[in-house]
């Protein structure tokens, strides 16, 4: 498969700090051209979060854009949606058997030995990180920094996704690393959060595309 060079994560807990809804978030980002989204809940799955994954889906659906859901392969089962797992989820061939043979499914990697790992897995894409330091899992792996991504760029042939504390800043250094895509959490989310800020700093992102091929 080929990935966006930006690749946008919902960040339910990061949005609710913000006051910003993750259904208002996601129109945003796909006004702005967003051209894939991942859901992403660490929190407990309620009828109420249910319900905003299926309206994000139906988005998603309508824009012609892929919707990935973070961790869950019951519900990306269900929402016919694609799915990203870490080290600690389902593995990803168990997975695979409850989402399909034409559904993207990623993994998450942190080290070179997880890395080697999942060239045997029936996953689309691979990610790496963190790569900055990040304030988005409570108890982050290592940080890596861009050398180890450069290094890891050659254990895989699949798409490469940079992940962890990226920012308009360090952007360059992940994809002069090798990374094909780079997944934003908190540097998609302006301060003061609002949708019309938020499409604005997706558009920031998406003039960064072109530098993966320079």
């Amino acid at each position: 498969m080929t990935l966006p060079p930006i690749y946008p994560i919902l960040d339910t807990a990061a949005l609710a700090n913000r006051n910003l809804s993750p259904v208002t978030a996601a129109e945003a980002l796909l006004e702005a051209g967003a051209s894939l989204l991942q859901y992403r809940r660490k929190a407990f799955w309620s009828r109420h979060t249910y319900a905003e994954a299926q309206q994000i889906s139906r988005l998603c659906n309508e824009a012609k854009v892929s919707l990935i859901l973070n961790d869950r392969a019951d519900y990306a089962a269900l929402l016919n949606t694609g799915l990203h797992l870490g080290q600690d989820d389902l593995a990803p061939e168990g997975a695979r058997k409850l989402i399909g043979p034409n559904a993207i499914l990623g993994f998450s990697t942190h080290n070179p030995a997880q890395m080697h790992a999942a060239q045997t897995e029936p996953v689309n894409y691979v990610a790496f990180g963190p790569i900055f330091p990040t304030a988005s899992k409570a108890h982050p792996d290592p940080t890596t920094g861009p050398e180890a991504l450069k290094q890891i760029r050659s254990l895989t042939t699949r798409p490469l996704v940079a992940i962890g504390g990226i920012t308009l800043a360090n952007a360059r250094a992940c994809f002069e690393a090798g990374a094909d895509s780079l997944a934003i959490i908190a540097g998609l989310l302006p301060d003061p959060c609002t949708r019309t800020a938020l499409r604005s700093r997706m558009k920031d992102w998406l003039q960064l595309s072109d530098i993966r091929q320079e």
